[in-house]
């Protein structure tokens, strides 16, 4: 009989790579409960399920796999006591946070001007999603710090202590979602830390919504010289603070990581680990193709990168779905908008491993798409 696999119905290309070697029954994240697994020999999760001795014991789980870097909604300590074998998703994601990244500075105000002409982007958090945010401002001359208190200095490229990266032009947050002491993330951005931040600062939550106390934000924002902020994540998930997302320049549904590519990279890992695990085959399962980006004759660097992420992907237009499917509904209509703007998320595709076909500019254009990860293509190449 083939092993079952229960998996997260927002997990792409698991069918195509798994093919006929499993039995595959798909669930909602949120739905996912113990008697659905009584008999599984395989869950794979993405961030919403909550995995823990309360849904598997007595189950026949010999696999947890969860399609996402990080893993605080796993307990690990439990399954390692159970045997149970796991595996995640670590970096799968990170170059589409980073294109979320770096087309939020893009469509906000002059922030990218400002950072190519020698502002300051501080990271918090040098995991696989900082790392890949530090290695393409590297390459695209963004002068930036890091910040990240579990790391001695030498681990990291250009540290900086937390009140360096509250004076950046810009902060994006990567931390993995910790209590544990002496550095617990969970409230890092607080009251006092908010009130250091000036309306000519974007701060970009990424990461995890607890990171940032949403209460306390939501009161900074209505006063004097309030920054201004993009939030992919909340505090309290499905739920969304209406009056909060009022007041962000953009937020969006815990979608940084989604593009079509990351989320195939992380199902591949996962399936690997699986068959391993139950000793399977696997069929053969190509990426799917695209053709090439047109990048058109462009004064500055700025526009360049503003329209190459642009012709990817545009942050305002997750923020429009976000505001249209959950603002003035009641709380339980606007958190299923909210799940469902997860798993009917059109495909997104990043920029990186791009082809762009560039028409004028020279090479600096061309040095441009390499930064961005993308391959260049000048003159009458295929």
């Amino acid at each position: 009989m083939k092993p079952l696999v229960l998996a997260d119905e927002n997990i792409p290309g698991l069918a195509e790579q798994l093919g006929d070697s499993v039995q595959l029954e798909t669930l909602p994240g949120r739905s996912i409960a113990r008697e659905h697994l009584l008999c599984a020999d395989a869950l794979l999760v993405r961030s919403v399920t909550r995995v823990n001795a309360d849904l598997l014991a007595g189950t026949a789980v010999k696999f947890v796999g969860t399609a996402t870097s990080g893993y605080d909604h796993i307990d690990r300590a439990w399954l390692a006591e159970q045997g149970t074998g796991f595996a995640h998703a670590p970096g799968s994601n990170a170059n589409s946070v980073v294109e979320y990244v770096l087309a939020a500075v893009a469509e906000t105000g002059d922030f990218l001007e400002r950072l190519l002409a020698g502002g300051r982007l501080g990271i918090v958090g040098y995991g696989h999603i900082g790392r890949a945010l530090a290695r393409r401002l590297t390459a695209l001359g963004i002068n930036h710090c890091i910040y990240d208190p579990w790391l001695s200095a030498a681990e990291l490229p250009v540290p900086a202590f937390f009140e360096e990266i509250l004076s950046c032009d810009v902060i994006s947050l990567h931390p993995a979602l910790t209590l544990e002491a002496p550095y617990p993330s969970k409230h890092l951005f607080d009251a006092a830390a908010l009130a250091g931040l000036g309306s000519k600062q974007l701060l970009i939550n990424a990461s995890r919504g607890p990171v940032v106390d949403n209460a306390a934000l939501s009161v900074r924002l209505d006063r004097a010289e309030a920054p201004v902020v993009v939030l992919d994540v909340w505090e309290y998930e499905p739920r969304v603070d209406a009056a909060l997302l009022e007041k962000v320049r953009y937020g969006s549904a815990h979608i940084a990581g989604y593009s079509l590519d990351g989320k195939l990279a992380g199902t591949a890992m996962l399936v690997q680990a699986l068959a391993a695990t139950l000793g399977i085959g696997l069929p053969s399962s190509p990426a799917p193709g695209r053709a090439p980006l047109a990048l058109p004759a462009l004064d500055s660097h700025a526009e360049v990168l503003r329209y190459l992420l642009g012709q990817c992907y545009r942050v305002a237009d997750d923020d429009r779905r976000l505001r249209e499917t959950t603002l003035t509904l009641p709380e339980k209509a606007a958190a299923d908008n909210f799940d469902r703007l997860r798993r009917d998320y059109p495909e997104r595709r990043e920029l990186a491993g791009s082809r762009v076909r560039i028409s004028a500019g020279g090479p600096d254009h061309a040095a441009l798409v390499r930064a961005l990860g993308a391959e260049p293509i000048v003159g009458g190449g295929a």
